[in-house]
């Protein structure tokens, strides 16, 4: 047979074809993520760098800006009172906010994760605090914790006990913070319902022919089956106690005495009452430095108490790997 013959110029010119359609090809799923780069750079990591650079300034909104080194930093420590009052309302309120808020949250869940008739309609009602904005938010408590006409106070009232001052009460005003916080935890309840519903029921049935009851259910099988959700509640609850600021602001503006005066609120006075963004930067770092602690240390100690479906705890398959090797040994011998 007769072999054709293609000209030379068509084998050039097929090749590069080819290689284009390849190379736009790879190059499409980075078209479809480049809006998200593009966010992620200019809005998130680009003010996040600039943040960092301009705490080691003294950066006033109108002005010169300085170079000062690590001096913001040293005065945060050493010559301002205010940052160590407000870390300490902030670490009282974290203590008191994250066990309420995953408690809250788990209980609401298992109510919701019973099968009863209109679930969904308290679904509904437990999830919609969540959406309601800060300043509606504190405008409804004002009005709850109000020391003259309070619906909280009328209520205890009814059982015969007079209620504090909860805004302008010392002892109080932070606990009245916390309860207010509580309010709004319908997307942690609704996480916590997904865990829930993810647990099989055969481990149910098991539990129950060996003779566990609804207590000992909830402690061996639905506390360990839902603690990787538990772990991802605890961290944003940590991270949410420490950005706290729009109650506080709003309800008390930091008092009384400095009662409320949450971190964030310092940090949000440092910039923009008194125009000092490279200290209220600085202080920004250190909430950062804070939370990446509290973070790191909760994920380590997530190997002793967090489980995983279909994979054991280092400490289990130690002793399972020591006893395979001495079989080996045995046999060999």
């Amino acid at each position: 047979m007769a072999e054709t013959h293609v000209p030379h110029s068509q084998k050039q010119t097929a090749a590069p074809k080819r290689l284009g359609k390849q190379r736009w090809g790879g190059a499409t799923p980075y078209l479809f993520i480049f809006p998200w780069i593009f966010g992620f750079v200019v809005f998130t990591l680009g003010p996040l760098l600039f943040s960092l650079v301009i705490s080691f300034f003294d950066w006033p909104i109108v002005g010169k800006v300085t170079f000062i080194g690590i001096d913001n930093y040293k005065e945060m420590f050493s010559n301002d009172p205010l940052f160590w009052t407000s870390l300490m309302v902030t670490l009282k309120f974290a203590a008191l906010f994250v066990p309420l808020n995953i408690i809250v949250a788990l209980g609401l869940a298992m109510l919701l994760n019973q099968k009863v008739r209109g679930s969904a309609i308290f679904r509904t009602a437990f999830y919609l605090p969540s959406v309601i904005s800060g300043v509606a938010l504190a405008m409804i408590w004002s009005w709850v914790y109000s020391g003259d006409y309070g619906i909280l106070n009328y209520f205890l009232s009814v059982f015969g006990v007079e209620g504090p001052d909860w805004l302008n009460d010392t002892k109080w005003s932070l606990v009245a913070m916390v309860i207010a916080s509580l309010w709004g935890q319908g997307a942690m309840m609704l996480i916590f319902l997904a865990g829930l519903k993810g647990i099989p029921k055969d481990l149910y049935e098991s539990a129950s022919i060996d003779g566990a009851g609804k207590i000992r259910q909830f402690f061996s099988v639905t506390i360990p089956m839902i603690t990787p959700t538990i772990l991802f509640n605890l961290i944003t609850s940590i991270i949410a106690a420490f950005q706290q600021l729009t109650l506080a602001l709003l309800l008390t503006g930091g008092g009384p005495m400095k009662a409320t005066y949450f971190y964030a609120m310092y940090m949000y006075e440092n910039a923009f009452k008194y125009f000092k963004m490279g200290y209220s930067a600085a202080n920004a770092w250190f909430m950062f430095l804070i939370i990446l602690t509290l973070t790191f240390l909760v994920f380590k100690s997530s190997e002793a108490w967090v489980f995983y479906e279909g994979e054991m705890k280092k400490s289990q398959s130690k002793p399972a790997k020591s006893k395979a090797n001495a079989s080996r040994k045995e046999q060999s011998i």
